[in-house]
């Protein structure tokens, strides 16, 4: 085997799919692409990272919600794009033709062009890590999208998308006691 340089590392592990955060900070809705995103347990609680480098950051931590977008394959350069330049000069939405939806809890819109979205709540933030963590107020999918595969950054404008689904769950429920 060769060595790795640590600083590496992190692309060996990938956390969870590129996600769209859309923010509402009193005036404008703005989005930003996050590319380290994980499930916390199994209900719907999620973390996200990112800091005051961010211009959506002041508004998902004064607001405290915000939607979790989940773009396809097929909106890899958007999603690129959008983490590219900042919401402080650019309308986003406008630039990459992005499509509001009203959400029912939180007041930053949802995503049409994104296969699913999550209205969340900010229910902790932890400085040290740039960690926000949410709680998942409700969740829509658009079930006639043919596009599913999600986006995975592995680093350096690198992304792996989803592939070939392999079902175990007859083999998972057999194996541990009361099934999934």
């Amino acid at each position: 085997m060769e060595v790795l340089p640590l600083s590496r590392a992190f692309t060996l592990i990938e956390p969870g799919p590129v996600v769209l955060v859309t923010t509402h900070d009193g005036h404008k809705d703005n989005v930003m692409t996050i590319t380290w995103t994980m499930v916390l347990d199994f209900s719907a609680t999620f973390a996200i990272t990112t800091g005051p480098w961010n211009y959506s950051y002041a508004a998902l931590v004064g607001t405290k919600e915000c939607v979790l977008s989940i773009p396809t394959a097929d909106l890899i350069d958007t999603a690129v794009g959008i983490g590219t330049c900042t919401g402080r000069d650019t309308d986003k939405f406008a630039k990459f033709g992005l499509s509001r939806a009203p959400a029912r809890h939180v007041r930053p819109p949802l995503i049409r062009e994104c296969l699913a979205n999550i209205e969340c709540r900010v229910i902790d933030i932890v400085d040290r890590h740039g960690i926000i963590v949410l709680e998942g107020v409700a969740a829509h999918i658009d079930t006639a999208r043919e596009e599913r595969r999600m986006l995975h950054a592995v680093g350096d404008g690198t992304f792996i998308i989803d592939g070939s689904v392999l079902d175990r769950k007859k083999m998972m429920r057999s194996k541990l006691p009361g099934g999934l």
